[in-house]
């Protein structure tokens, strides 16, 4: 089996300063941090600078990469759309300034026109080669329509451009009702980051938000399963730890960031 790569998504430790994010990552044995625009857009707002995250992702020796999210694209006005595109760019061009690959794309909330997202999809892909940083499909198992792996391969494949990627997590495989053997339809370049985390059996999947995901090897996901299915595939990047949980927010970063590390050691390696 591929040796995978360990990455902190730092919704984990949300409500911790960017900079104790990426220092939690570092010490706790990560090789890469998921940014998320927010946070960065805050931290420059109170006189932070690109080059200040640049130096300590330097320091802990982290990689980004992703950075999170574009959102409103998917199902934006025609009259809204240029200035969601302008947002899109403006995201795309500051996760290239942090070294990212990729920059994870949302999905529509509802039900959607989905030849049209395709082809917004695809001018966000043009967009993205300019600075070298790509978007990626996501899939959320708790909006209307873009829910699947399937879905998103969809999109994907009606873009007609051939480095469209997906953004895989067990939780949204789940919450979704989708089927984790789906992930055999993809490649490994198709793959731009795969998410992880576990969900507990109750309450029912139709009522899990993001809220509920817990641990990996604390819920009722095979996720030994889903990394064999990963593996197949020739993916061997990036496995990112990613929860919501308020819970973990109240404790010290880096103490959940090293707990976190450890589970997902428990789950893969064993």
């Amino acid at each position: 089996m591929p040796r995978f790569r360990y990455c902190l998504n730092a919704s984990t430790i949300r409500t911790t300063p960017i900079l104790q994010q990426i220092r939690a990552a570092g010490e706790a044995g990560y090789e890469g941090i998921e940014l998320w625009h927010d946070a960065i857009d805050d931290y420059l707002r109170r006189g932070g600078t690109l080059a200040s995250l640049r130096a300590a992702l330097s320091d802990h020796q982290l990689a980004v990469p992703t950075t999170i999210y574009l959102g409103g694209w998917f199902d934006a006005t025609a009259e809204a759309y240029p200035r969601v595109l302008d947002e899109c760019r403006r995201r795309m061009q500051q996760a290239a300034e942090l070294g990212a690959t990729h920059v994870i794309a949302g999905p529509a909330a509802g039900a959607c026109d989905v030849p049209l997202g395709a082809a917004r999809y695809a001018e966000l892909l043009r967009c993205g080669r300019e600075w070298g940083v790509l978007p990626a499909m996501e899939f959320l198992g708790f909006v209307g329509q873009l829910n699947t792996i399937e879905s998103a391969l969809e999109v994907m494949e009606l873009s007609g451009q051939a480095d469209a990627t997906i953004v895989l997590d067990p939780f949204h495989i789940f919450r979704g009702g989708g089927s984790v053997e789906s992930i055999a339809k993809l490649t490994a370049s198709q793959i731009a980051i795969s998410h992880f985390n576990d969900t507990p059996a109750s309450p029912p999947r139709e009522e899990q938000h993001d809220h509920c995901r817990v641990m990996p090897g604390d819920g009722h996901l095979n996720l030994r399963q889903y990394v064999r299915l990963l593996a197949d595939t020739g993916y061997d990047r990036f496995l990112s730890l990613e929860l919501f949980r308020e819970d973990l927010w109240s404790q010290d970063p880096t103490e959940v960031a090293r707990r976190g590390l450890e589970r997902m050691r428990d789950v893969v390696e064993s």
